[in-house]
């Protein structure tokens, strides 16, 4: 048993040299076998290889998503980072035009009332012990800023200068209750006196209860001896309702600021009064009123019923 069972081993040994030998020659010969059986070997396994690459590939890409997960959240935190100062950047721009806006506006009422002014940022907004309305400016005694000094913006009176820091001031505004100006009613010398009311709105007394007024009539600072506390000539806003009633003492007037003073982000500081009074050269003009668009209707004629006649 032994012995034949080498023999069956030396068998196939020699079977397979012979293959081989008759293979290489036939190859050498330009008879490509060995190419088909490599091409029939390679058709063979082809779906395999592409159903092991199909099998694997969900473990290749968890394996690489594990690899690179670090570097995809450091590259979102990036990306996040860049968005929030783009975001900024883009607000401070805004910002920026906005008051560059202002500023420009104040300039241009500055030097049509000729006034020596400082401009200032506002840096806060909010009561203090003293007053219910009132801001905070960037500006102070090192500007050449004192107490009593008129703030203005570019639409006109702001309010006045109450405490001044080296550094910073703090304004008290013209909607303040505690606020009161001497106005006159612009085209005329008839003066009142204003009050703030805790709002846009302010209340006008006048002095002489014969005096006309009426709604639309624009208000100016009248101006004190020596422009301070207030410089003549700044716009203070504009009349909207009259009252009159029979046998009053004073006429009041209910008016609108200028000012709106929820959105102050820049506003000057007047230092010197005007070499002289302004007048009525700061009020603000009047809005031309946009025409209503014609319609122009043709009328046509419906057909009439057609007309008997007698026989």
């Amino acid at each position: 048993m032994r012995y034949g069972g080498d023999n069956r081993g030396r068998l196939l040994i020699i079977v397979l040299i012979v293959t081989s030998l008759f293979l290489i020659t036939l190859d050498l010969r330009g008879v490509s076998v060995i190419g088909g059986v490599r091409t029939g070997t390679q058709t063979a396994l082809t779906p395999v290889q592409k159903f092991g690459s199909w099998a694997l590939t969900p473990f290749r890409n968890f394996a690489s998503d594990v690899t690179h997960l670090g570097r995809t959240r450091n590259q979102i935190e990036k990306l996040k980072a860049e968005n929030e100062t783009l975001r900024n950047t883009l607000l401070n721009r805004k910002t920026a035009d906005a008051q560059l806006k202002q500023l420009k506006s104040i300039l241009n009422l500055a030097g049509g009332g000729g006034y020596k002014v400082v401009n200032a940022k506002v840096i806060s907004q909010g009561p203090t012990t003293s007053f219910t309305q009132t801001i905070t400016i960037d500006a102070g005694t090192s500007s050449g800023i004192r107490s009593n000094m008129t703030v203005i913006s570019g639409y006109g009176l702001v309010g006045v200068v109450k405490i001044a820091y080296p550094d910073s001031s703090l304004v008290q505004l013209a909607s303040d209750p505690a606020f009161r100006i001497g106005a006159r009613i612009a085209k005329s010398e008839q003066i009142g006196i204003l009050s703030g009311q805790g709002s846009r709105t302010g209340v006008l007394q006048l002095l002489d209860n014969t005096t006309t007024v009426k709604a639309g009539d624009a208000l100016l600072a009248r101006g004190s001896d020596s422009g301070r506390p207030f410089v003549p000539g700044v716009p203070i806003g504009e009349v909207t309702s009259v009252d009159n009633s029979p046998g009053a003492v004073t006429q009041t007037a209910e008016v609108r600021f200028y000012a709106n003073f929820s959105t102050l982000g820049v506003v000057a500081v007047v230092t010197a009064k005007p070499e002289s009074d302004p007048r009525d050269a700061l009020v603000p003009p009047k809005p031309v009123p946009t025409p209503l668009p014609t319609v122009t209707i043709y009328a046509t004629p419906s057909p009439s019923s057609s007309t008997s006649t007698e026989p």
